[in-house]
């Protein structure tokens, strides 16, 4: 069986590669922030599946706090039979199963995912975080700071610029605390 799977998390992924998955690979598309909840009810039937998480910084009463959250937010990954996944709908957490036409690619696609996330890659899903790109803070001390990403300073991290006077000032924030304008 395949767990919850991050380089930090203690449930660890199976050694098992996820190509040699037992049945089809279906997606199960979860309602916001039940994706933990469904990986738990997958869990106790004892069904493959495969929920990768990364770490995440989050700002709550003014203390910065790291979590592992989904890399693929309302997606959790299930290799059983359809019976399976209709199980996981009847839990009032899942909306609809996506299902998966190109197995082989797929399974060779989630597997690369899986191999990052245990070498200790750090994935950052912010397809809207480029460089010349109009943000807004979102949460944290600097909630409602607009500026311009002015340039990645690490996996997660990247300076947003703020013009005032003429000149620049950076400021140096977690991507995942930005939304774009």
């Amino acid at each position: 069986m395949i767990t919850l799977a991050n380089h930090r998390d203690l449930n660890t992924t199976s050694e098992q590669s996820l190509r040699s998955a037992p049945a089809a690979w279906r997606v199960l598309w979860t309602k916001p922030r039940q994706e933990k909840a469904v990986a738990r009810f997958l869990n106790a039937l004892g069904v493959h599946f495969y929920l990768p998480l990364v770490s995440r910084v989050s700002f709550i009463g003014g203390r910065k706090l790291r979590s592992n959250v989904p890399l693929f937010p309302s997606y959790v990954f299930l290799a059983a039979e359809l019976e399976v996944a209709y199980a996981a709908v009847s839990s009032k957490r899942v909306c609809k199963i996506l299902e998966i036409h190109n197995q082989e690619q797929f399974a060779h696609e989630i597997e690369q995912i899986r191999q990052a996330l245990l070498g200790e890659s750090t994935l950052d899903l912010y397809p809207f975080v480029v460089v010349g790109r109009h943000c807004r803070v979102t949460r944290g001390p600097f909630q409602g700071i607009e500026g311009v990403v002015s340039s990645r300073l690490g996996p997660s991290r990247l300076a947003l610029q703020i013009r005032t006077l003429g000149q620049t000032a950076l400021l140096e924030i977690d991507a995942d605390l930005l939304e774009p304008i």
